[in-house]
């Protein structure tokens, strides 16, 4: 395997590999890794559909790209995908996906077409004091010392930052800046987070710092993730004969060791209640999803809060179970074990039956939430929310099914342990009522018809995740399984919690890029991986993101101390007349 750019080879086709048409792959789990890899294995690897078997805990595939109708309880969201054009990866696999709303599209092509005619801009990134914009909404108010700790931290090697949480490289200056709070409600950042993954994230969204505020970059897709990328991909693969197996549980895989090489010899599972065995060969890939954020989601209703206890999880335990076997498995211990109290837990899915919610949508956004034009374009935050709370509204209708009147709208907070401003309780110990009303208050809504609204005109589904900020957890190199681990003939190990270098966690991109560089790894695929956007080593780039954290001043307004200011007119001086200079005012930085 190998990485490439550009697009002499975005558009090839590899030759078909060797000796593929006697091997067969065993996918544990079915969420968009799984799915990416089975796609890439047909695609790029050309094996025969009737190879490929998927082994799915659940009833269903999707595994956390999840969006559902429920007969008992009504809509449910977990959570959202923010997307952007520089997903190298999850665009080369949906553009071979075939549309099921468009005629000869692409799933690409249908998202695309959509972005264009209807993009994504936040008119309102934070709220507070009960529905009413923050007045330094659109600046990032971050002092020098915390642009230069910013800095700082992109200049680290990885080695440096191992079990380091982000507050042990950033001071109050940092974290009192809007930039953290833009920054820690879109991407769901604690101040215990990973400071190793903090960097990753500076170095690859760089691009987007100009963007923050308004969430201009981003696209979203027509409906939930579930019916809009995970259903196309069900249905490409059950038209190429790829196997779904539900209700398995993979309990165990065995691994030997020939020499140096590890070989993946049985699966252990459970179908429906009973054990089962498959043996394998060096034939046999398997790729393993190992970990997930939603593993062991309860969920609530209007007058029950979700239940917080929760067992460890069949894909947690097979990832233990695995790392027993060799420490180059991983160390899940690291991210499902001794997680902070302080963190998010809990989301919910409210379904409004009514109109009396849109006026205070409206005054917030700025658009009609019926207007079947994306409303929120991603998280409004609430900043004096005691539970960070934040919300996002999607195109409605959000659901293929959902009808004309209903409006759906996703919360979450990033801080549980706390009583809520209206709601004398922790958020994790609120039922649906509860949720929506603390949400309401904060919408402006007048006191007297809070309770009214919540109760009658709203169906909120509480969701409590235990895992959900675990891709987050401090960690040292190593802790996460390689792709394909040293030595390794036939396992791989794909989704967030594999390691591959410079991407970031908690996104579609990930997901899809581990999944094509195991197929690729195994199957030796004579193709290049995309390699992840190189925004961090382009110098407009870095120029325009200066521009931005310093809040839109040029170079000669930027507070800098004396001495650094006279540095700077010196240089801006040697570059008079060049095409650095050209690059600068391009930036605005002169």
């Amino acid at each position: 395997m190998y990485y490439s750019n550009g697009n002499y080879e975005a558009f090839a086709r590899p030759k078909k590999p060797a000796n593929v048409d006697q091997k067969s792959a065993y996918i544990v789990g079915s969420g968009l890794a799984a799915l990416a890899a089975a796609s890439f294995l047909v695609r790029d690897g050309q094996m025969p559909g009737d190879h490929i078997h998927v082994l799915e805990e659940l009833a269903l595939p999707g595994g956390s790209m999840d969006g559902i109708w429920n007969e008992q309880r009504g809509y449910i969201i977990r959570g959202g995908r923010e997307m952007e054009p520089h997903f190298e990866t999850l665009w080369d696999l949906f553009r071979s996906i075939p549309s099921l709303e468009t005629k000869d599209a692409s799933v690409l092509d249908e998202f695309y077409w959509l972005n264009k005619e209807d993009p994504s801009y936040s008119k309102a990134r934070v709220i507070e004091n009960r529905g009413h914009r923050l007045a330094n909404d659109g600046q990032l108010t971050l002092s020098q010392k915390a642009i230069k700790e910013l800095i700082d931290l992109a200049l680290t090697p990885e080695e440096k930052l191992q079990d380091k949480r982000i507050d042990e490289v950033f001071s109050d200056d940092f974290f009192n800046s809007n930039f953290w709070l833009y920054w820690s409600t879109m991407f769901a950042f604690e101040k215990w987070a990973s400071a190793l993954e903090m960097r990753r994230y500076v170095l690859r969204f760089v691009h987007h710092v100009d963007s923050l505020s308004t969430l201009s970059s981003l696209r979203f897709t027509k409906y939930n993730q579930y019916e809009s990328l995970i259903l196309p991909l069900v249905s490409y693969l059950t038209n190429h004969g790829v196997h779904f197996q539900y209700n398995t549980v993979v309990n165990n895989i065995l691994v030997n060791r020939v020499g140096n090489d590890k070989v993946a010899t049985k699966i252990e599972m459970t179908v429906d209640g009973k054990p089962q065995n498959q043996q394998l060969t060096e034939n046999d890939l398997v790729f393993v999803t190992n970990g997930s954020i939603t593993e062991s989601t309860t969920y609530g209703d209007n007058t029950h809060p979700a239940p917080k206890e929760h067992e460890l999880g069949a894909s947690w335990q097979l990832w233990k179970n695995l790392a027993a076997q060799d420490p180059d498995f991983g160390h899940p211990e690291k991210f499902c074990e001794n997680i902070p109290a302080a963190n998010w837990t809990m989301s919910a899915t409210l379904t409004f039956k009514d109109d009396k919610i849109v006026p205070f949508i409206e005054h917030v956004s700025q658009k009609d939430p019926h207007s079947g034009s994306i409303v929120t374009s991603g998280p409004v935050t609430i900043k004096d929310s005691n539970w960070i709370l934040g919300y996002s509204i999607s195109r409605q209708p959000h659901f293929k099914k959902q009808k004309d009147n209903e409006l759906i709208v996703w919360i979450y907070g990033l801080i549980s342990g706390k009583p809520g401003n209206y709601v004398d309780k922790n958020m994790e110990d609120c039922n649906g009522i509860e949720l929506c009303e603390e949400w309401l208050y904060h919408m402006g809504v007048p006191d007297d018809q809070i309770v009214d609204i919540a109760t009658n005109s709203c169906n909120t589904v509480p969701t409590h995740m235990p895992y959900i900020t675990t891709y987050f957890m401090p960690r040292a190199l190593g802790d996460r399984p390689l792709v394909v681990p040293k030595h390794s003939k036939n396992l791989a190990f794909i989704g967030n919690y594999a390691e591959t270098p410079r991407d970031t966690v908690f996104t579609t991109e990930y997901s899809v890029r581990t999944a094509m560089e195991a197929v690729y790894t195994l199957l030796d695929v004579d193709r290049g991986v995309p390699e992840v956007f190189g925004s961090a080593f382009d110098a407009r780039v870095l120029m325009n993101a200066l521009y931005y954290l310093n809040d839109k001043k040029p170079l000669a307004e930027m507070d800098l101390p004396w001495s650094q200011k006279v540095i700077a007119k010196e240089a801006v001086r040697k570059v008079k007349g060049t095409y650095i200079e050209e690059l600068m005012k391009d930036a605005k930085l002169l």
